[in-house]
């Protein structure tokens, strides 16, 4: 792909490195040079970064994508896990009353040494693949206070995310609006949340819907970041799809540069290498 001349500061809030080289569904993909080589030809200038899935502790992957993203322009996220049930069904509430945490599952003590790991810029979150966080994890991100990027979607709907997330103070960064994969409903619902939860944002990364995109930019221009979902997605592609929305100029420097670099410390221009 031709590298973009769009004359923006971009930076991107979902991206995915893969450190075990075997897990790669294919050659290159989530490795850290392909990715920083297809960021240079979108125009990215940095990323956060997060593991894939895998079953069992989460400790492993975190500290290898740390040491991955050294001297290059990434960012990296530490993924957490928990033994809930995140459905909001009579058969998974049931379950949660006698779920408890194991030893591969995130402690409130995990969430202390990443928040005080200056290699860490925040958390990340997939509770239908990797289950929900018990409150006193739940509380504990609370008192860190980082941001925390979110899949929502199928097993995990906004109206979940509302009833068990939003009820405590840090920053939530609902990947995908909240509708992954392709679920209208579900980001229109994300986008009418933001009027009543003031620490969700909402990122573009498999927002394929040019109404979504335009709605929640132009209603909510500090609240929707840039994130491109690579590599399952190429980030030029992901950035031409902002570019191309019939909003302000203005409101696309606030998506790509001005909101995640509010949200995210090392995302602000003084952070760039």
């Amino acid at each position: 792909m031709l590298e973009l001349e769009h004359g923006f500061r971009v930076v991107d809030v979902h991206a995915r490195l893969e450190p075990a080289q075997g897990r790669r569904r294919r050659e290159g993909l989530g490795d850290p040079e392909r990715l920083e080589r297809e960021m240079h030809q979108a125009g990215v200038v940095r990323a956060v970064v997060t593991p894939g899935g895998r079953d069992g502790s989460y400790l492993k992957a975190n500290n290898a994508i740390a040491r991955m993203s050294v001297e290059r322009p990434f960012v990296p996220l530490a993924r957490v896990n928990g033994a809930r049930d995140p459905a909001d069904t009579p058969v998974a509430r049931l379950r949660n009353l006698a779920a408890s945490r194991e030893d591969h599952h995130t402690s409130p003590e995990d969430i202390e040494q990443y928040a005080y790991d200056d290699r860490f810029v925040g958390f990340s979150l997939h509770p239908a693949r990797d289950g929900l966080p018990d409150e006193d994890v739940l509380e504990r991100l609370a008192v860190a206070n980082l941001p925390t990027v979110v899949r929502g979607g199928v097993g995990f709907p906004p109206a979940a995310i509302e009833a068990t997330l939003l009820k405590y103070d840090f920053p939530v960064v609902l990947a995908h609006f909240g509708g992954y994969p392709l679920n209208r409903e579900y980001m229109t619902q994300s986008i009418d949340l933001l009027d009543r939860a003031a620490d969700l944002y909402l990122d573009t990364s498999f927002v394929r819907f040019r109404d979504h995109l335009e709605r929640a930019i132009m209603e909510h221009p500090d609240r929707v970041l840039f994130g491109s979902g690579t590599p399952a997605c190429h980030p030029g592609v992901a950035v031409m799809e902002i570019l191309t929305l019939d909003v302000p100029k203005d409101a696309m420097r606030k998506v790509f540069s001005n909101n995640p670099g509010r949200i995210v410390d090392a995302l602000a221009p003084a952070g760039d290498q």
